[in-house]
């Protein structure tokens, strides 16, 4: 069984950062591709960043050059770094894994507002 526990959400300003992280129980997380989606009120969810086992990560368009994935399989966490935020982040954030099924953390909040 897998446990995903995200945390670091908050209320920003526009250009503001916040670090998300993504907390895993399970053995099987340093083998595992961990991905961070997002989603708006009445938007559909979507990939933000991922990062595979071996550390090469992808980023959504809309978010490179600002955010940065990265994990600590010694740790299990995962972590977002989002710079030069802007109000279309708002959003909350969840943490994703896929073995046999698809495992989903809560979700933690994002929002980007003066």
């Amino acid at each position: 069984q897998v446990q995903l526990v995200e945390s670091g959400g908050g209320l920003v300003q526009p250009g503001g950062s916040l670090r998300l992280s993504c907390a895993a129980s399970g053995s099987i997380f340093s083998s595992s591709t961990i991905e961070w989606y997002r989603q708006a009120p009445g938007k559909q969810r979507e990939l933000v960043a991922r990062i595979y086992s071996g550390g090469s990560t992808n980023y959504a368009d809309s978010v490179k050059g600002r955010f940065t994935i990265s994990r600590d399989n010694g740790k299990n966490t995962v972590h977002l770094q989002m710079n030069s935020l802007k109000p279309e982040d708002t959003a909350v954030y969840y943490c994703h894994l896929f073995w046999i099924r698809d495992f989903w953390g809560q979700g933690t909040q994002v929002t980007v507002s003066s």
